[in-house]
């Protein structure tokens, strides 16, 4: 059976706060790093799938390993393994998304797995051209090495543009995440997810007065309309 995948966005870097496309491979801003302690905090409290992980991936670039170490802490404390993966790097070839020799970040980060990462790394050539056709190719091997995986839940870290164009076609703020199961294949054609919506379980958590408010005005609307429409039709 195919695994439920956790796809987050890293948090806010330094290129983000002014679109500074020429900071090479930037870190976490402050904001981005309270973002992903909060980040934290939001998924050991509120979803309870997040401790089932049994993966995590991450793209080998600074603000993802940052953010997988400031936003998986409980996960990676208990054990779960991080892989990096340069197949889940960002898009472009500008210097913001072009990533750090493997010996720089492996001095900063040492407890992840770096044994995957491609030899080509950093190099947007190849695979990791900044083209449609590689971009899109390399979406579906992620998702060829989610769909074969043994792991139930895995959670990946990776980047606004690389998840919308090849991989989840979904937006992402920063430090945002998105959960999805694959949608049922026969074997041929391109893998596909599905995103897993938990909107009951959320209203539930949330019981603020103003949800209240609004769920109440909605279901008045509707049953106004269905008295209508029984009206007009009988």
């Amino acid at each position: 059976m195919s695994p439920t995948v956790i796809l987050i966005r890293h948090g806010q870097a330094l290129h983000n706060i002014n679109q500074e496309w020429e900071i090479p491979d930037p870190e976490l801003s402050e904001l981005g790093q309270q973002q992903c302690r909060t980040l934290e905090q939001h998924l050991r409290q509120h979803l309870p799938l997040a401790d089932k992980v049994e993966r995590i991936i991450t793209s080998p670039m600074r603000r993802t390993l940052e953010t997988t170490t400031l936003g998986l802490d409980w996960l990676i404390k208990r054990g779960i393994p991080v892989e990096a993966s340069a197949l889940w790097q960002e898009n472009s070839n500008k210097p913001c998304d072009s990533g750090s020799p493997l010996s720089s970040v492996t001095h900063d980060f040492p407890s992840f797995d770096y044994s995957h990462v491609d030899p080509l790394w950093p190099s947007k050539t190849g695979p990791f051209a900044f083209t449609r056709t590689a971009t899109v190719s390399r979406g579906q091997s992620c998702l060829h090495d989610l769909y074969t995986s043994k792991e139930k839940v895995i959670a990946v870290v990776s980047h606004a543009g690389f998840l919308r164009c090849a991989v989840s076609l979904c937006k992402y703020s920063n430090a945002d995440y998105r959960i999805f199961d694959f949608k049922e294949s026969d074997g041929e054609g391109d893998l596909e997810l599905v995103e897993v919506i938990f909107l009951v379980s959320r209203l539930r958590k949330l019981r603020s007065s103003w949800v209240d408010r609004l769920m109440g005005r909605l279901l008045r609307r509707f049953l106004g309309r269905s008295r209508k429409y029984m009206v007009e039709q009988g």
